[in-house]
């Protein structure tokens, strides 16, 4: 109004009139954008409210340039990195609910066991029973630190705990290494071994790859009946080296063979006396070092097991 006012005085009435239409026009799209910018702020507030409350909120499909346009981008980008990390905790509170049911379920049995011995070995006089008692209490005792071991070892490689150091390995003296541990067990089953394929400089963690190995090993025995046997193969790719490890066992049904390197999973060919880890467990210290593990099986034929170490990340 003062300008027009200024410009009536030293223009005339056209200029007063022209000056006050221009005021009134930059004081409206003033009144406009300002009215706009705070309603963006406005929906941006309750956008986060509706965040921190834990509510479903919906996307932010905003393409228009400016601060305001970029401020909602990062603050979608922001939420949508605390949904997914949300989910991802919710996910592993369900996964630590069920290993802490199949633990207590692995670890009851056992437990039983022992009690039921315990008692009777209060009230057994016999020199011969309370000998087989304490037997059978140091098989159970043996098998519940087995578990424990390995569901510590499961524990650390979840947690990233564990450190894994590289270094340079020939595959024999690796496959050597595992054989020793089974050498007894093979003798009393009549096992026989084959070990073929050239040498194979493998770079992974020595002691928990030759775990992996073990257990896959084990796998492989449990499931031969007397007579069978064990034959290990080395191999070597642009893209991996290889321990291929087949048995002439009773082989995986075809509806277990998706759930084999699942914890606490029980195939229906399972011995008696099987928790179901040993496989997961050489699953888990494989994809550490950015190898895998892969089976084939035939029933009634033998499984072959497939051990690769990547000479480059996929």
């Amino acid at each position: 109004m003062i300008c027009a006012i200024a410009g009536f005085i030293a223009g005339g009435a056209l200029a007063g009139v022209l000056i006050l239409v221009l005021g009134i026009a930059l004081s409206i799209i003033y009144t406009v954008i300002t009215y706009r910018r705070y309603k963006d702020i406005d929906d941006l507030n309750t956008y986060l409210s509706k965040v921190l409350s834990g509510n479903d909120v919906p996307d932010i499909t905003d393409q228009e340039e400016g601060e305001l346009s970029i401020l909602k981008t990062n603050i979608y980008k922001a939420t949508t990195t605390l949904k997914f990390q949300k989910e991802l905790l919710a996910n592993d509170k369900k996964m630590l609910a069920d290993a802490i049911a199949d633990i207590s379920h692995q670890l009851k049995t056992p437990l039983t066991s022992m009690m039921v011995m315990n008692d009777l070995l209060l009230g057994e006089e016999d020199a011969d029973k309370r000998e087989e008692f304490l037997k059978t209490q140091s098989a159970q005792l043996d098998r519940m630190n087995w578990l424990i071991q390995t569901l510590l070892k499961l524990s650390k490689l979840d947690a990233g705990t564990a450190l894994l150091k590289s270094e340079e390995i020939l595959g024999s003296i690796l496959i050597s290494d595992a054989l020793k541990a089974f050498e007894i067990q093979m003798e009393l089953k009549d096992i026989a071994k084959e070990v073929t394929g050239p040498e194979i400089d493998i770079v992974c963690d020595r002691n928990w790859t030759l775990e992996a190995v073990q257990n896959i090993i084990k796998n492989c025995i449990e499931h031969m009946d007397e007579g069978g046997k064990l034959s290990i193969e080395t191999s070597e790719t642009n893209l991996y080296t290889e321990i291929k490890i087949s048995d002439t066992g009773c082989g995986i049904d075809e509806a277990d063979m998706p759930h084999i390197f699942e914890r606490f999973y029980k195939g229906k060919n399972a011995s008696k006396d099987s928790v179901g880890i040993g496989l997961a467990l050489a699953k888990t210290i494989m994809t550490s070092q950015h190898g895998d593990i892969l089976v084939e099986s035939t029933k009634d034929v033998g499984s072959t097991f497939f051990i690769r170490f990547y000479k480059t990340i996929i």
